[in-house]
């Protein structure tokens, strides 16, 4: 009976285990959210780490996932197609992420075309003339993520 009490345990502990993806990370703890956002060209090109609930994961390849805070900031999470797969149900967990913090300049033409790739891949409905102008965004090139178990 002790022996089958002590799977039990050892299988429900494993179960509930944090997820490592990539690299370990670097630095030693997370900067918030708003901080990195309000301050983002001071960030440009850092390696930085993040935490956040997960709002979003991609649905193709899990090659990104959106990060939000408390007070509803939000910042991706990208990484190279086949470096690291964030699990497409890990919606609505806790994760922290790191990687070099990026900025994104595109074009009108670049914009339309993120645009139309995200609209697909939520099914949604996207009008190209929606689009009047380049966008500037940031994001994190994502190296590691601890996916926490709740």
């Amino acid at each position: 009976m002790k022996l089958l009490l002590v799977a039990l345990t050892a299988v429900s502990l494993i179960s509930a285990a944090d997820l490592k993806l990539g690299k370990p990370f670097a630095a030693q703890t997370p900067i918030a959210l708003a901080t990195l956002l309000s301050h983002s060209d001071d960030y440009v090109g850092k390696t930085v780490q993040v935490k956040g609930k997960i709002a979003a994961v991609c649905q193709e390849m899990g090659c990104w996932m959106d990060l939000v805070d408390d007070s509803g900031q939000k910042l991706r999470i990208k990484v190279n197609d086949g470096e690291i797969e964030f699990p497409k149900d890990s919606a609505g967990k806790t994760a922290i992420a790191e990687g070099k913090f990026t900025k994104v300049v595109l074009t009108r033409e670049q914009a339309v075309e993120q645009a139309k790739e995200t609209a697909t891949e939520f099914g949604k409905k996207f009008d190209p003339s929606s689009i009047k102008s380049g966008s500037t965004y940031y994001q994190i090139q994502g190296t590691g993520a601890v996916i926490q178990s709740n």
